[in-house]
Order: C-alpha cells, then structure tokens, then sequence
C-alpha cells in the first residue's frame, strides 16, 4: 500500500471509529439520562400476580417481594399497595404472600405483571389523602412549575422534593406525618415532570441544573410567609436539595436537609443507571463523558456542595447498603467528617429512595426528632 494510501485509510478508521463512539456514547447516555418522570426504578424485576385474596395478594417469589415494609405496586393502568410479608400463610416455594392493603386504580388479576415502586398513592393531597391542598403556580427559570400547597400552622415549611422513578405523589408518603404537626408542605414539580418545561436538551441532569427550580420554590415559600424552609429530598431530589442549600440566593432560609438516598456521586450514579438499563461493560465510561458533553454535568459543583466544611445546616441522612444507584460510602463519609450537623441513619433491605418504606416508624421517628428543634 502507498503511504498516502495508508494515511487516508489509517484517517478513514480513525474517524469511523470516532464517529461509532460517540454514537455508542450518546446511546448509553440516553438509556441512564432519559428517562421520563415516573419511569420505574431500573433492576427492578417484574413480578407475576399468582394470585389474590381477602387482605392478600402472591407475587413471584425475588428479593424484591421479600422486601420488608410497605410499596406500591404499579403496571400500566394499575396502581395497589402491599403490606408486609405473610410467613404463615401456605405458599408454593417459588411465591411469597404479602398483604394487600388497597387498590388505588385499576384492577388486579391474576397473571398480571407488576413492579414495587416506594410511591404508595396515585392522586393529590385531597384525592389520595383526604387533606385540603392548593394547587399553585411557581414561576421557574424556565416556565410555570406547578405545586401542591398542603398548609399548616407553623412558620417552618418543608419543601419535598422527589428523585428519579417517582413524581411529586411520591412525597404523599410523609405528608400525612407532617401535617399532623402543623407543618406546611410544598411539593413542587420540576423541570421534566408531567406538567413542567422540559428540560431544554430532554435529558436529567441529576440535580445539577434541576436544582434552580428548588430555589424558585423557596424564593414561593418565603413570599407566601414561610419564616425557614427544610428541604426534604430523595435521591436526585436530595442532590437538589444540597445544590440549593449551597447555591441559592435564599440560603439563609434553609435551616435544615433532609437527605433520603442521596445521588453524591453523579459519576457512580450514571454507572449505575446505565448498567441498569443493560448498557454494556465497555460503554459505560463513553456513557459518563457523554453525559457530560451533553449535559455539562460538573460533578465538582455537586461535590463541592456535598464538601463536610460546606455544610452549615443540621442534616438528617437515610440511606442503606441496599442502594444499587447512589452508594452509601459517601453519606457514610459526610456522616463520619461531619458529625457535629450530620445525622445518619441506615437502613437494610431497602431500595433507593424507599427508606420510608422498609421501615416507617423508625423513619418518622428520627424525622420527629430532627424536626423538633428546627420548628
């Protein structure tokens, strides 16, 4: 072969080759980052409806129907939530018999294939709960948010603030809890959700830029009279949570975090979610340097944020060794360094963001006392 020959070819391949990287890294980048609101939580086996009874439903037997605790249970046009596992009740060895607490939509047969999803109710504070709500209208960076306004006596409000897999009727879970001590909720929708802009590139960006519709719910809260706001948050919900703490101009607002599964690691994240989403092995760093070319993810402003000298407001951290997508090292590590504002507790045989879940009382109980002092 003549050398200008071997050039062109030697050229040819490398460009081909670019070119099939950078398709193969926008393929991985969509699988982890595109993800509408509400999807289920990726890994998350489907489950076969055996059968179901007075008080009782059986599932296909996994880890996932043996978790402890209290879920929801979701297909398309379907939506029931489960109780805690029946050991003494006859089941075949490949089955597990949960109680069935309600069905909330739908109807559930048998042969149905359904997911566990930590979001327990379908509807609004009113609907769902039976709690007066006013809907209103936040003004964001990039349009109208709307919001749930469940009101209550005290100064303090707690902006709630779900995370990937679930919608704003995912924060319902504790509304009940806080209502009963007086505390207003705000539960805003956010870029990408059901009702919200789209985010302009239609991609997540796992808080980094989602975190500005947090502000505009706290600059909402302070106009309608909050005196202080608690950011609750979940997952990628949490990673707002911080980035407002740390960015927004109404920071002196913010007494306290909540943190439940928090995503401080944005890099292991989008590991984790794409290699939940079957991307393969070798992808998966051409997924995280595409993400960050398409999105302009800077995991140093998350990770200066989630800094223990960063912290200047109590924070409450659940977490638990169960969580596939945002690992616990990190929350241990801030917990560890930080023990002066940084409370953590853990939980077992949980998902991501379904501390609540697998263990209620003692989730509420540690929220209450957490609360107390900051009311």
């Amino acid at each position: 072969m003549r050398p200008a020959t071997a050039t062109a070819a030697a050229v040819t391949t490398v460009t081909v080759l670019g070119a099939a990287a950078v398709a193969a890294g926008r393929y991985a980048s969509d699988a982890a980052l595109g993800v509408p609101s509400g999807r289920p939580f990726p890994g998350d086996p489907r489950l076969t409806v055996h059968a179901t009874g007075p008080g009782r439903i059986t599932l296909t037997r996994s880890l996932a129907s043996l978790r402890p605790g209290t879920y929801g249970i979701e297909a398309p046009g379907l939506h029931a939530v489960v109780g805690p596992v029946l050991d003494r009740v006859p089941h075949t060895a490949d089955t597990v018999v949960r109680r069935l607490e309600r069905v909330e939509l739908g109807t559930l047969g048998q042969g149905a294939k359904v997911r566990l999803t930590p979001q327990l109710h379908c509807g609004t504070p009113e609907t769902a709960l039976g709690l007066p709500h006013e809907d209103v209208d936040i003004p964001g960076e990039l349009g109208t948010l709307p919001a749930w306004l469940v009101p209550g006596a005290r100064a303090t409000w707690v902006i709630a603030l779900h995370g990937l897999g679930t919608t704003r009727e995912h924060p319902l879970n504790l509304v009940p809890f806080l209502h009963r001590r007086q505390v207003p909720v705000l539960i805003p929708a956010y870029r990408g959700d059901a009702g919200a802009p789209a985010a302009p590139d239609g991609l997540a960006h796992l808080g980094d830029s989602e975190w500005r519709d947090v502000d505009a719910a706290i600059r909402f809260a302070v106009r309608r009279g909050a005196a202080k706001v608690i950011l609750h948050g979940w997952g990628t919900g949490a990673a707002m949570a911080l980035h407002a703490a740390a960015g927004s101009g109404m920071r002196d607002r913010v007494r306290g975090l909540v943190l439940d599964s928090p995503v401080l690691d944005w890099e292991a994240t989008l590991r984790n979610l794409a290699a939940a989403r079957r991307v393969p092995a070798p992808l998966l760093p051409l997924a995280v340097r595409a993400a960050q070319g398409r999105t302009g993810l800077h995991g140093d402003r998350l990770q200066e944020a989630a800094e223990p000298d960063a912290l200047r407001v109590p924070v409450l951290l659940f977490h638990g060794p169960g969580d596939t997508l945002a690992p616990l090292d990190r929350s241990r590590r801030l917990a560890e360094l930080r023990p002066d504002l940084v409370t953590l507790t853990t939980v077992r045989d949980a998902p991501h963001a379904a501390m609540w879940n697998a263990d209620p009382l003692r989730y509420e109980e540690a929220l209450r006392r957490f609360l107390t002092p900051l009311l």
